[in-house]
Protein backbone atom coordinates (compact mmCIF):
# COMPACT_ATOMS: atom_id res chain seq x y z
CA UNK A 1 0.00 0.00 0.00
CA UNK A 2 1.45 3.63 -0.82
CA UNK A 3 1.77 5.19 2.18
CA UNK A 4 1.74 9.62 2.39
CA UNK A 5 5.55 9.82 2.18
CA UNK A 6 5.42 7.84 -1.16
CA UNK A 7 2.60 10.15 -2.51
CA UNK A 8 4.45 13.46 -1.80
CA UNK A 9 8.16 12.16 -2.71
CA UNK A 10 6.16 11.29 -6.05
CA UNK A 11 4.20 14.93 -6.13
CA UNK A 12 8.10 16.76 -5.50
CA UNK A 13 9.64 14.50 -7.87
CA UNK A 14 6.66 15.52 -10.40
CA UNK A 15 7.36 19.28 -9.44
CA UNK A 16 10.50 19.30 -10.07
CA UNK A 17 10.60 17.84 -13.72
CA UNK A 18 8.12 20.67 -14.41
CA UNK A 19 10.22 23.45 -13.16
CA UNK A 20 13.33 21.30 -15.32
CA UNK A 21 10.86 21.11 -18.34
CA UNK A 22 10.36 24.80 -18.11
CA UNK A 23 13.77 26.25 -17.66
CA UNK A 24 14.83 24.09 -20.38
CA UNK A 25 12.11 25.91 -22.93
CA UNK A 26 12.98 29.26 -21.59
CA UNK A 27 16.76 28.74 -22.55
CA UNK A 28 15.56 27.30 -25.78
CA UNK A 29 13.36 30.55 -26.42
CA UNK A 30 15.99 32.76 -25.21
CA UNK A 31 18.13 31.35 -27.25
CA UNK A 32 16.43 32.02 -30.69
CA UNK A 33 15.21 35.53 -29.64
CA UNK A 34 19.05 36.36 -29.42
CA UNK A 35 19.55 35.02 -32.81
CA UNK A 36 16.54 36.74 -34.41
CA UNK A 37 17.90 39.58 -32.94
CA UNK A 38 21.32 39.06 -34.41
CA UNK A 39 20.82 38.71 -37.49
CA UNK A 40 18.51 42.38 -37.34
CA UNK A 41 20.78 43.80 -35.96
CA UNK A 42 23.36 42.36 -39.13
CA UNK A 43 21.15 43.80 -41.41
CA UNK A 44 20.79 47.12 -39.93
CA UNK A 45 24.37 47.29 -39.41
CA UNK A 46 24.58 46.57 -43.10
CA UNK A 47 22.26 49.36 -44.11
CA UNK A 48 23.72 52.37 -41.80
CA UNK A 49 26.79 51.28 -43.50
CA UNK A 50 25.83 51.85 -47.04
CA UNK A 51 23.85 55.00 -45.70
CA UNK A 52 27.79 56.16 -44.56
CA UNK A 53 29.32 55.47 -47.22
CA UNK A 54 26.76 55.80 -50.08
CA UNK A 55 24.52 58.70 -48.65
CA UNK A 56 21.63 56.81 -49.05
CA UNK A 57 19.78 53.97 -47.77
CA UNK A 58 19.35 51.26 -50.28
CA UNK A 59 15.67 49.80 -51.67
CA UNK A 60 16.29 46.40 -52.13
CA UNK A 61 17.99 43.92 -49.34
CA UNK A 62 19.51 42.76 -52.49
CA UNK A 63 21.49 45.79 -52.78
CA UNK A 64 23.58 44.90 -49.07
CA UNK A 65 24.21 41.31 -49.56
CA UNK A 66 25.50 41.70 -52.88
CA UNK A 67 27.65 44.83 -51.72
CA UNK A 68 28.16 45.45 -48.01
CA UNK A 69 28.70 41.25 -47.44
CA UNK A 70 25.59 40.66 -45.71
CA UNK A 71 24.94 36.93 -44.62
CA UNK A 72 22.25 35.04 -42.99
CA UNK A 73 20.31 31.52 -43.30
CA UNK A 74 17.36 32.40 -45.97
CA UNK A 75 16.14 28.85 -44.69
CA UNK A 76 15.40 30.11 -41.70
CA UNK A 77 15.07 33.81 -41.33
CA UNK A 78 12.12 35.82 -43.11
CA UNK A 79 13.44 39.41 -43.40
CA UNK A 80 11.25 42.34 -44.83
CA UNK A 81 13.48 45.15 -45.60
CA UNK A 82 10.98 48.11 -46.18
CA UNK A 83 11.92 51.69 -47.31
CA UNK A 84 10.25 54.82 -46.98
CA UNK A 85 12.55 56.97 -48.50
CA UNK A 86 16.29 57.01 -49.08
CA UNK A 87 17.14 59.46 -46.13
CA UNK A 88 15.14 57.71 -43.39
CA UNK A 89 16.01 54.49 -41.74
CA UNK A 90 14.17 51.02 -43.35
CA UNK A 91 11.67 49.17 -41.45
CA UNK A 92 13.28 45.76 -40.48
CA UNK A 93 11.61 42.74 -39.65
CA UNK A 94 12.56 39.20 -39.19
CA UNK A 95 10.92 36.26 -38.08
CA UNK A 96 12.11 32.78 -37.48
CA UNK A 97 10.58 30.12 -40.08
CA UNK A 98 9.21 27.26 -38.12
CA UNK A 99 9.58 29.42 -34.95
CA UNK A 100 6.23 27.28 -33.76
CA UNK A 101 8.55 24.09 -33.33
Amino acid sequence: MINRKEIAAGAVLVLLLAGVWNLVSRVGTAQQSAQTQFVHDAVHRAALTCYAVEGAYPTELSYLRENYGLAYDESHYRVTYSTFASNVVPDIYVVELGADR
